[in-house]
């Protein structure tokens, strides 16, 4: 069964880093394009950065821009979000999902195309 895990969340103070992990299970992640997403309460779902199945094509939405970094481990079936300066606006739950469709990290990412397979969250709270 195709299973995406993310671990990693909790809360941090402003300026703090966190890195999130996404576990894939039941699947070759190295086939799959992956993104994180965001749901703030009250907001819509937003693509936070999404990576091609090589890792050589990454999408950032400006809003993390220099802040987080979007790596993957094929090896490992892993992804990771490395989250610095983090800011009272990113406290949201963290959403990892893959797609094999390779349509592309931006057209994901902008929500062009939805992603196929979702995990279940990660909560991200950035308060003092």
């Amino acid at each position: 069964q195709l299973q995406l895990v993310e671990s990693g969340g909790g809360l941090v103070q402003p300026g703090g880093s966190l890195r999130l992990s996404c576990a894939a299970s039941g699947f070759a992640l190295n086939y799959y394009d992956i993104g994180w997403f965001r749901q703030a309460p009250g907001k819509e779902r937003e693509g936070v950065s999404c990576i091609s199945t090589s890792g050589g094509t990454t999408y950032y939405a400006d809003s993390v821009k220099g802040r987080f970094t979007l790596s993957r481990d094929n090896a490992k079936n892993t992804v990771y979000l490395q989250m610095n300066s983090l800011k009272p606006e990113d406290t949201a739950v963290y959403y990892c999902a893959a797609d094999s469709r390779l349509y592309g990290t931006s057209r994901y990412c902008t929500g062009d195309y939805g992603m196929a397979h979702w995990g279940k969250g990660t909560l991200v709270t950035v308060s003092s």
